[in-house]
């Protein structure tokens, strides 16, 4: 009966891998030596799967049920209100103006399809209007929307698993997650102006910008919640749920009185006007857990697989990634980077992520054991492999062919879905590659880094990898880039991401930051080549 309500919500994938490990688990006995299985009986495959907390009712579910719900009817309530348009608003306003700017806009649901029919309607036509062509237009906003599933503090509902699971506070997941997330949308504010800048676009006229201010005020109540969930959450340190409670339940006032208050300016009746914000109130109660059924059904199929997993299944996967592997974490990462985005083209991105890191995540952290680079051992931290994880599960959203995301910013582009998906893929390289440079830099996860003037400049200088990146990938720096140029910011984009790999070899461990040194100097080499090469002034 889950397999069938999973298969009517998210569609077929997730039901025939939960039925293809079941197969495994019970016909284990009879595949070849490499591929065989012990096998277990039907009663103990039962008690396993509905009894245990490594089975449906396990960790997962847990966390959909409690954390998640709260999360996503916070969301949803605060959308319905009009706070998102509030949001994509006050974006508009403030870089409308600059190349690209217009491009910039998204609201972080912890959806990337969401995020694209939400905010995609009014930036998608508003990116065409000023002359970027339909696909290039989705693609960017597709590209924002799947980086927005990514960061904090409102992540997707994976983000509360990996909590669980790391066994640490939510906040440190944010707190892990931050570098990584807005260096990515750093490195997409460079692809928009370079894109600007190869098609000689300009920003919008200020005349037609709604005004900043203006749409402050309109909208200031808005941040209300949101400030009262990040104080919960970061001053408090309360828990998830509480926190996000607390935040709703003052969503929920501002919901009934929002329209009274607008009501006693125009002078009309009060009680109608509470009667709709009341209306207004119950309808996004309603939206909010009809939106969270395809969570939680993925969730507890996915929980199907984790029991399979439990019952020894995943010690003879794990063995024959391993031995796919062939005790190479390189490798290793590859296979687990290819599976995250098969799976993720058909799973939901939670049920992709807890399927992957049941599996592989483990095996990172004890393959990277013992592994050394410069004669300095580099430890893989638990939490990047998660993170990992999800970061490959979430860009499958954009990946083609299936890249459900790209299809629903295609829509309202009224453009061909796979250009969208590939030109999203290209736009996203960056948001590959960026959990790679984590898995073996965990100052990028702010791993044993507390201050805040420390996590600023490891923002800035991973930002300028980011950057460095993109120039080289879209082939434009302050002007069009020759091959030799390109080569230069792929070595400035390695270094600013991995600073090690240049003092590695001649520096202790502790004076590792002394690299960012020979990335910004290979950046201002760029920029200087380019001027002059260019005949332009310098300055």
């Amino acid at each position: 009966t889950l397999l069938e309500a999973t298969r009517r919500v998210s569609g077929p994938a997730l039901p025939i891998i939960s039925l293809l490990f079941i197969a495994y688990v019970f016909f284990g006995p009879y595949l070849p030596d490499l591929f065989a299985f012990k096998g277990v009986s039907l009663s103990r495959f039962i008690s396993q799967i509905t009894m245990d907390t490594q089975g449906i009712y396990g960790v997962p579910l847990h966390v959909s049920a409690t954390v998640v719900f709260l999360f996503v009817l916070f969301g949803t309530m605060l959308d319905r209100a009009g706070g998102g348009s509030f949001f994509t608003r006050i974006a508009v306003s403030g870089l409308g103006q600059y190349r690209g700017g217009s491009a910039l806009s998204g609201m972080v649901s912890g959806s990337s399809i969401a995020n694209v029919v939400t905010t995609g309607t009014f930036t998608i036509p508003l990116m065409k209007r000023i002359g970027y062509t339909g696909t290039k237009a989705a693609a960017i906003e597709v590209a924002s929307s799947v980086n927005g599933q990514l960061a904090p503090p409102v992540m997707g509902a994976a983000a509360f698993i990996i909590a669980e699971y790391v066994n640490v506070p939510y906040v440190e997941v944010a707190k892990a997650a931050a570098i990584p997330a807005f260096a990515a949308y750093m490195g997409l504010i460079w692809i928009t102006h370079i894109e600007a800048c190869k098609l000689g676009l300009k920003g919008l006229p200020k005349n037609e910008l709604p005004r900043f201010w203006v749409e402050m005020k309109k909208g200031m109540h808005f941040l209300l919640p949101l400030l009262m969930l990040l104080y919960e959450l970061i001053f408090l340190q309360h828990s998830a749920e509480l926190s996000v409670l607390r935040a709703i339940l003052v969503l929920g006032v501002i919901m009934l009185l929002q329209p009274v208050a607008v009501a006693r300016v125009r002078g009309t009746p009060l009680l109608p006007a509470l009667w709709t914000g009341f209306k207004t109130l119950v309808d996004s109660l309603a939206a909010g857990a009809n939106n969270m059924a395809g969570v939680a059904l993925a969730t507890a199929s996915a929980g199907i697989i984790v029991g399979c997993v439990s019952m020894g299944l995943g010690q003879q996967i794990t063995s024959f990634v391993e031995v796919l592997s062939m005790g190479n974490i390189f490798l290793l990462i590859l296979i687990t980077a290819l599976a995250s985005l098969l799976l993720g083209m058909g799973l939901p991105t939670t049920a992709n992520y807890i399927i992957m890191a049941s599996l592989t995540a483990p095996v990172l952290v004890d393959l990277a054991t013992g592994m050394s680079v410069h004669g300095v051992d580099i430890a893989i931290t638990l939490m990047g492999a998660h993170l990992f994880c999800l970061y490959f599960g979430v860009m499958a959203d954009a990946t083609p062919p299936v890249g459900l995301a790209a299809y629903a910013g295609a829509a309202i582009a009224r453009v061909e879905p796979i250009r969208v998906g590939w030109q999203a893929f290209i736009y996203d390289i960056r948001t590959l590659i960026i959990p790679v440079a984590f898995l073996f830099n965990a100052d990028l996860l702010l791993n044993g880094i507390d201050s805040w003037m420390v996590g600023f400049f490891l923002f800035a200088m991973t930002s300028l990898g980011m950057m460095a990146l993109s120039s080289a990938f879209e082939g434009w720096f302050i002007r069009e880039v020759n091959l030799i140029e390109r080569g230069i910011l792929l070595c400035a984009s390695a270094v600013l991401m991995f600073p090690f790999l240049v003092t590695g070899a001649f520096l202790p461990y502790e004076m590792r930051w002394w690299g960012y040194t020979v990335g910004l100097a290979l950046l201002a080499l760029v920029y200087l080549w380019q001027r002059l090469r260019y005949h332009e002034t310098l300055f």
